[in-house]
């Protein structure tokens, strides 16, 4: 518990300024430019609809379909102090770096317990449950890990929402 409060109190400090310079900068525009200061019900709609596109891709093994649901410039804070990771080829080589053995996700859960934003940034948090398999010294072991995740979406120019940074916290991974 202790650790998770820990972790939720860094992403606070973290994101808090970032968060409160795109509001500040964005205040005087928004009204001008007809953007609504809340999410419309289309957009909570469409940026719930990009966390399952990210859930489904994962569980069908498709890295590009995965990729497709971040930014070009996207950024990942992982979990247990690890470096960022930015731009969406870091995260392709991060999340399935050649030479590795295959992976095989058994089980991929992610609720959505809050969505908010206005009509050009979006955040969702919530929680995820995994099961994954991997071949590890001729033996099959299979892993799980469950945890909360922070995201930060941002509409592209043509509409589409996708995930700009993409921040989670789990304890250690445990052996099945």
């Amino acid at each position: 518990m202790k650790r998770n409060s820990v972790a939720f109190c860094l992403a606070l400090v973290l994101l808090t300024p970032a968060l409160a310079l795109f509001w500040a900068s964005g205040k005087n525009t928004l009204a001008a430019s007809g953007c609504s200061p809340t999410l419309s019900k289309n957009d909570t709609a469409a940026v719930k609809a990009v966390i399952e596109s990210y859930r489904t891709s994962w569980l069908a093994d498709d890295a590009e379909g995965v990729l497709k649901t971040f930014t070009d410039d996207a950024v990942l804070l992982p979990h247990h102090g690890v470096a960022p990771v930015v731009g969406r080829q870091a995260l392709k080589d991060f999340w399935w770096p050649a030479g590795t053995s295959r992976v095989k996700l058994n089980k991929l859960d992610i609720t959505v317990d809050e969505v908010g934003g206005d009509c050009q940034l979006a955040y969702v948090r919530g929680h995820d449950a995994i099961s994954w398999t991997v071949e590890e010294g001729g033996t099959q072991k299979t892993y799980v890990n469950s945890g909360t995740y922070l995201n930060i979406l941002r509409k592209m120019p043509e509409g589409t929402w996708r995930i700009s940074h993409h921040m989670w916290d789990d304890p250690a991974n445990q052996l099945q």
